[in-house]
């Protein structure tokens, strides 16, 4: 899991779980992160993320591995 956290100045990944601010967590899978950043992540942090959150977020996304698919049965 992933802490992001909303701070005065923004909001940011939090890599060490200590940032002091309102904090949220994402499992650090793609289709998590596309999923919080259409409103799901601002309303756990309460706040509206605004275009530098936005890029900040975006960038950090890339580095996330891609997904694979499950495999079933």
């Amino acid at each position: 899991m992933i802490r992001l956290v909303r701070t005065s100045d923004g909001v940011f990944v939090d890599l060490k779980g200590k940032q002091a601010g309102r904090g949220a967590y994402l499992h650090d899978k793609l289709s998590c992160w596309a999923r919080g950043m259409k409103g799901a992540l601002a309303n756990a942090l309460k706040t509206e993320l605004n275009d530098d959150d936005r890029v900040r977020l975006e960038e950090f996304m890339k580095s996330l591995p891609a997904e694979q698919a499950e495999p079933s049965g």
